[in-house]
């Protein structure tokens, strides 16, 4: 059995819910009490971010940018240089996604640990609309060399995530969602940089998620179960180092591979397992997220459902791919 706590009543209506970024909030918090090198910047979205934790906290270690954020990540960049921990928040549509090049040449190419905080990621931003859910931050992010990638499940680990990152001396992509998500883990479940966890077992299908879509797939599990299907649930936050020995453990034994992320899948999580895949471990591979298109306005859950990202729909997707596609077999 998988020694990863998981929370109780996961499949019920009254699952607990909060956002990623609240715990983002609480985390940068907790960095900053324990490290006085830690300050924060942010793009006039102080609130929106969770960043008014640290502000109300720590003034004097809080920088309000505005509405700039190319300035917002040089100016972290030159107070990394100076030995302070940085953290940037703004939506991932502003930044990574108005600033790549201020990252890449500031804090990325210079090896600095600024961190990018990338709130209100994905098509549960809702009523938005496409400007404003950003699905291609995974990919942008993670072909940056010295750039760290983590998407917390929920808002325990990202707490947890916060405060490692403040530690890890690299520059690093935070990747969190606006609306409500599931909880869980749970205050005692593992989270380390670089780790993926295997949240439930199975041998015939290895269902590996990343940032709230890990969630989805223990639904998917337990949908696929009633039907015969035993799914493995592997559990990504790190997308890049990935945790290749613990993902290609769980390949070896389903012999089948889906993936699912709240972004564009061509060069996001699901191109980082294909990737790997087929340099070490060639293996069918179905990918669920977004298909090379944009997003559209309406309310989250709604959303969700019309890209297939639901558990249900999830394991529709699962159900068929498994029901047409023969396990791979080392021997082949």
């Amino acid at each position: 059995m998988s020694h990863y706590q998981l929370a109780d009543d996961l499949f019920g209506d009254d699952v607990k819910q909060e956002p990623t970024r609240a715990g983002f909030g609480r985390g940068l918090k907790a960095a900053g009490e324990a490290n006085e090198a830690v300050v924060a910047l942010c793009a006039d979205l102080t609130e929106s971010t969770q960043m008014h934790l640290f502000r109300d906290a720590f003034p004097k270690r809080f920088i309000e940018i505005g509405i700039a954020e190319q300035n917002l990540v040089t100016v972290a960049s030159g107070l990394a240089r100076a030995g302070k921990i940085p953290f940037t928040s703004s939506y991932a549509a502003f930044s990574p996604g108005r600033n790549w090049e201020q990252i890449r040449t500031t804090a990325a190419l210079n090896n600095q640990p600024v961190k990018i905080v990338g709130s209100h990621a994905g098509v549960s931003v809702g009523p938005d609309g496409a400007t404003h859910q950003m699905l291609e931050d995974i990919a942008l992010m993670r072909v940056l060399p010295n750039m760290i990638v983590v998407a917390p499940g929920d808002s325990i680990e990202a707490e947890k995530a916060t405060k490692a990152i403040a530690e890890n001396g690299k520059p690093t992509y935070l990747r969190l969602a606006r609306e409500k998500t599931p909880i869980f883990s749970v205050d005692e479940s593992p989270f380390e940089i670089g780790q993926a966890y295997v949240l439930r077992e199975g041998d015939d299908i290895s269902l590996l998620g990343t940032g709230t879509m890990s969630y989805q797939l223990l639904v998917a599990a337990n949908i696929l179960a009633e039907q015969g299907i035993n799914a493995e649930v592997v559990h990504v936050p790190t997308i890049k180092p990935l945790d290749e020995e613990t993902i290609l453990t769980s390949v070896r034994k389903t012999g089948r591979v889906l993936s699912a992320e709240e972004a564009q899948i061509k060069g996001g999580f699901g191109g980082a397992i294909a990737e790997l895949l087929s340099e070490k471990l060639p293996t069918p591979l179905r990918r669920v997220g977004m298909l090379d298109r944009f997003g559209e306005s309406g309310a989250p859950n709604e959303l969700l459902d019309y890209f297939g990202l639901t558990g249900a729909k999830i394991a529709e997707t699962a159900k068929e791919f498994t029901d047409n596609t023969s396990k791979y077999h080392q021997e082949y």
